[in-house]
């Protein structure tokens, strides 16, 4: 998330619902806005989620470096609390903690098939391996990454089946330059994609459901609030097909949701879960937020 961003967000002093606006094409089915309070040291920011096939274990990140892992509790569906963790260090390659905040801003979140974990940074930007958390291995670069904007760079990260790897920047450069996706495929990456710009809205998350579909989570902040969207792309190894708007919430409908989790509901339905970043702001709050598709 900006510096810029993190500033307006200090203005924000809980918004009345009655300055919502409305909003179409719902095909996403809101399920619940559950609050995620926590009293240990370093808990907040959080910038990347991902949620077992079981809808219950988790492993969220945060900006500032640190890690949770836990489980939602549910009852009959609806998350009724989390168990979790406190926040520990996420470790760089050297298996000791970051101190510097633009080493620390870890803001995507991808778990391969196999349980290895991969983190995207946008202060500088780089992808990181996770065999375990003891120790971090950095994959090779982009070249487009060493000029990418400073706070606004690698955001999003999703993983296939394959264990390939999908990364895209919170800012594309220019109003009408799409966001290029980076792929890679364990040797190097290329980029293949880019996804269209629509309206204000910026990359916060990302992932690849259980339908093998890429999914993107999208912020827009007005100075009053938060919006948030999710488009969803058919994949296939040469293209992303047409995409798809599953949600548009209201202004301040949500805090800033920054990350995604795609998985199946008991029903079998597409289950959308998001996890927002409170900035370590006391009139924000760390908001669990769950959508059902059709």
């Amino acid at each position: 998330m900006t510096r810029f961003l993190r500033a307006a967000c200090l203005g924000l002093a809980g918004l009345a619902s009655g300055c919502i606006a409305a909003e179409t094409p719902p095909t996403a089915r809101h399920l619940q806005s559950f609050s995620w309070q926590s009293d240990a040291e370093g808990f907040g920011g959080m910038s990347g989620f991902e949620l077992a096939e079981d809808g219950e274990s988790f492993v969220a990140i945060s900006d500032r470096g640190r890690f949770v892992e836990g489980r939602l509790i549910r009852e009959n569906g609806r998350i009724t609390r989390v168990e979790g963790t406190a926040p520990q260090p996420l470790m760089n390659t050297g298996g000791n903690p970051m101190h510097r905040k633009v080493a620390q801003d870890a803001e995507g979140l991808a778990i391969a098939a196999d349980g290895r974990r991969y983190i995207s940074f946008e202060g500088r930007a780089r992808v990181w391996a996770y065999p375990t958390m003891a120790r971090a291995q950095a994959l090779p670069s982009h070249p487009d990454f060493d000029g990418m904007q400073n706070n606004s760079a690698l955001e999003a990260l999703a993983v296939d089946s394959r264990g390939w790897l999908y990364t895209m920047p919170e800012r594309s450069g220019q109003l009408t330059r799409p966001f290029p996706v980076y792929r890679f495929n364990g040797t190097r990456w290329d980029q293949p994609f880019a996804i269209p710009r629509i309206g204000g809205f910026q990359p916060t998350g990302a992932d690849i459901g259980p339908d093998g579909m890429f999914y993107l989570l999208e912020r827009e902040f007005t100075g009053l609030g938060f919006r948030s969207r999710v488009r969803r792309f058919p994949l296939s190894e040469t293209a992303l097909g047409p995409g798809e708007v599953l949600l548009v919430s209201h202004l301040a409908r949500h805090d800033n949701l920054e990350g995604l989790a795609v998985t199946r509901a008991a029903t079998g339905q597409i289950r959308l879960t998001m996890i927002s970043d409170d900035n370590f702001n006391p009139f924000q709050r760390s908001e669990i937020v769950e959508y059902l598709l059709p």
